[in-house]
């Protein structure tokens, strides 16, 4: 079940990250790209914790 929730989350955390991009403010478009890699790093273990069946 880890798996999955991670995944919401990354997905969640991605999409947000990528709307802040869109921002005037340079601070808040680099809060976005971090944002965006923090997604996809939870993803990444979504994954990785669907493979050894939440293990880990």
């Amino acid at each position: 079940m880890g798996e999955l929730k991670d995944k919401i989350k990354g997905n969640i955390n991605e999409a947000a990250g990528k709307m802040k991009q869109h921002s005037d403010d340079p601070e808040t478009r680099q809060e976005g790209a971090e944002q965006e890699v923090k997604g996809k790093a939870q993803q990444t273990m979504g994954k990785v914790k669907g493979a050894l069946g939440d293990d880990i």
